[in-house]
């Protein structure tokens, strides 16, 4: 029997399961965790038990067109890969294997600042278009460098991440040691049981290079000593609060890259209208997987909201909570042209690398293709407003009667 088929993984939440049995703590919590006491990123999965579908009962749809394009890229899925950091403690040159499965699936993977692996052999592991996150960590001569890189190695897009102007408080970490074990020292003995309970994760771990740092990020400080040096993982906090980005960092951040740009973490139609007058390509709908600031909105309550102030002026995409086809389906419902997943493909790195990954998208594209038959729709293309019914407060609040028709 196939482990990774079914009946043993039928759903997201057993690819979960099986990434828990196989990650030390302080791994999977990093995974599954979010800020503070986790509202938002309850609230992100829950939200949609509040919007409801509305079939067309007696159509046949002997076959669901599931693809669309994106930024004017084809894809075959209306879902993509969102970027992850420090994936490589996932499963050992995990950010290649997601990209090359990715590929496989002809959806597009969007790679991290902060990977453990390079971006160059990223890239070269996909058959497909890849997009290049932008964080601007290590500065400006160093995002420059790494915008720079990916230009050159064919990254097609450049989203740039807006919410990280200090990292959110994950208290899963804090009380797992994640600091401490990345130290190292007398500091890591308290918390050393979690990677010794999991000795093939440890031995895949340390094969890989061990102790995480990221090579796409390249510094250039005053210190000769560690000029071109990879950021370690201890300063990333530090350095994200000094690199804070602006509004105005997106125009020398364009000039830089000279190609499709998209932002990522706006929750209201404000920062959304900013978007569109500074000229980005794409927008995503975001509150980085409920990592940042608990209390906000769910991804898919603020998506109408957005989706209104943009009036189709620019791509709107969204992410957060996405674990069945039929959530992927109602976000397409409500504006999102396509959808990221982050902790389902995640899981599936967890549990069994790159097969994990392609069992994730096997899993979402057959509840995709499931939900549109019982819908009777046959293409993604064809979903709108009138196929899903949301709470009359949504209604009133955003005024959505004339956001899709």
């Amino acid at each position: 029997m196939d482990r990774l088929g079914p009946p043993a993984v039928v759903t997201i939440s057993d690819l979960r399961r099986l990434a828990r049995r196989r990650l030390p703590r302080v791994v999977f919590d990093y995974i599954d965790g979010g800020a503070e006491q986790e509202v938002t990123l309850r609230e992100n999965c829950r939200v949609f038990e509040d919007v409801t579908f509305r079939p067309r009962q007696a159509v046949a749809t002997p076959r669901c067109d599931l693809s669309t394009s994106v930024l004017g890229t084809p894809v075959s899925l209306p879902f993509l890969l969102a970027p992850i950091g420090s994936s490589r403690m996932f499963y050992p040159r995990a950010e290649e294997a997601a990209a090359r499965e990715a590929g496989a699936a002809g959806t597009i993977y969007i790679l991290s600042t902060l990977s453990g692996c390079r971006l160059e052999d990223v890239k070269q592991a996909t058959a497909r278009p890849a997009w290049y996150q932008l964080y601007l960590v290590g500065g400006r001569d160093a995002a420059r460098a790494g915008i720079a890189r990916a230009k050159a190695a064919g990254y097609s897009a450049l989203v740039v991440t807006i919410d990280t102007p200090v990292a959110g408080m994950r208290e899963r970490d804090v009380r797992n040691g994640a600091r401490e074990l990345v130290a190292g020292g007398t500091a890591m003995l308290p918390h050393l049981w979690q990677l010794a309970a999991h000795p093939r994760w440890l031995l895949d771990f340390l094969r890989d290079g061990g102790l995480m740092e990221f090579p796409n990020v390249i510094q250039a400080p005053h210190d000769s000593e560690r000029d071109g040096r990879p950021l370690p993982y201890l300063e990333v906090g530090a350095a994200l609060e000094q690199t804070t980005v602006t509004w105005d960092d997106l125009d020398w951040i364009r000039d830089a890259w000279g190609g499709p740009l998209l932002v990522k973490g706006v929750l209201t139609g404000e920062d959304a209208e900013r978007a569109v007058r500074a000229g980005v390509a794409g927008i995503i709908v975001s509150n980085h997987g409920a990592r940042q600031l608990d209390g906000v909105s769910a991804t898919l309550r603020a998506l109408p909201e957005v989706v209104r102030a943009v009036g189709g002026r620019t791509e709107v995409l969204v992410d957060g909570g996405i674990r069945r086809g039929s959530d992927i389906v109602k976000a397409l419902c409500l504006g999102a042209r396509a959808v990221l997943i982050g902790r389902a493909y995640a899981y599936g790195l967890g549990a069994a690398g790159g097969a994990g990954v392609t069992r994730a998208i096997e899993i979402l594209r057959s509840d995709l293709i499931r939900t549109l038959k019982l819908l009777g729709c046959a293409s993604v293309r064809e979903l709108n407003r009138s196929f899903v019914d949301v709470p009359r407060s949504w209604d009133r609040e955003h005024d959505l009667s004339d956001v899709l028709t």
